[in-house]
């Protein structure tokens, strides 16, 4: 192979950080302007899913199987709970608690359901289907990543 052939690999320019941020904020707005009609937003509706999916569960289970942080768990369940979606139960000890999905919840959750299928398939279109194929595998990839990484430091 000459000099002239040899192809290097691409060097990422600018910030990822910076870049996935701004995709997030508009992609959030996105879904935020479709579930609002339920007075939801999309952090909220996923929230309420992951619960009603996973069943009563202790926050920190909650907070790790949604890769947030406790503290950010917390923030967003405390108006959540005010409004009468979440409540928090007793768990298997005195000391421990659990994080439940009430009926005003669920039936909110059923309605928000049918307006996030709405932002999904126009974010399809949007984007075009492919792109977000990819866009889910490209994240997925990061996520894997950085999920073996802690798994190291455990």
């Amino acid at each position: 192979m000459n000099a002239d052939t040899h192809v290097t690999a691409p060097t990422p320019v600018g910030c990822t950080n910076f870049k996935l941020r701004q995709l997030t904020r508009r992609v959030t707005q996105h879904y935020d302007q479709h579930l609002a009609g339920v007075g939801l937003k999309i952090t909220q509706y996923s929230l309420l899913s992951h619960v009603d999916r996973l069943g009563p569960l202790a926050p920190g289970e909650l907070a790790r199987r949604m890769d947030m942080s406790a503290s950010t768990l917390t923030r967003n369940l405390q108006p959540m709970i005010a409004a009468g979606w979440l409540s928090m139960g007793e768990g298997a000890d005195a000391r421990s608690r659990t994080v439940h999905i009430t009926d005003t919840g669920r039936e909110t959750r059923r309605q928000a359901q049918r307006r996030w299928k709405s932002a999904q398939l126009a974010l399809n279109h949007k984007l075009g289907a492919a792109t977000v194929v990819a866009l889910h595998d490209l994240l997925d990839q990061g996520l894997a990543a950085f999920h073996e990484e802690d798994a190291h430091e455990d």
